[in-house]
């Protein structure tokens, strides 16, 4: 999220976690391979940038993992509403049900 606000040298990115600079640095490392950071050194620092470009890719598979969840989402809604529906009609007492029901001893 700091990146978001401009850039950053790795030791300022660094300082919140628990894990030393060059474990650090290897994260880093991976997120400039994918092209998510740019990063460039000027004497001893080096500072990190974010790349929205290369994020653009994601969002797009985001938008289209969220499509389709919200559609299982909405046809597993439906569903549910089925059961309870069917569930609430079983319990009611039927029509067809005799209103003349024999009492024991009638007979």
């Amino acid at each position: 999220m700091r990146l978001c606000a401009g850039e950053a040298s790795v030791g300022e990115l660094a300082d919140p976690f628990d894990m030393a600079l060059p474990s650090f640095m290897k994260h880093v490392h991976v997120l400039e391979l994918s092209g998510l950071v740019q990063s460039e050194k000027s004497g001893r620092v080096r500072t990190c940038r974010l790349s929205p470009d290369a994020l653009v890719g994601a969002e797009d598979w985001f938008q289209q993992q969220r499509a389709i969840w919200e559609a299982r989402l909405d046809r597993f809604e439906a569903y549910v509403m089925k059961l309870k529906k069917e569930r609430a009609a079983a319990k009611r007492p039927s029509k067809t049900t005799s209103k003349t029901t024999k009492r024991k001893g009638t007979e």
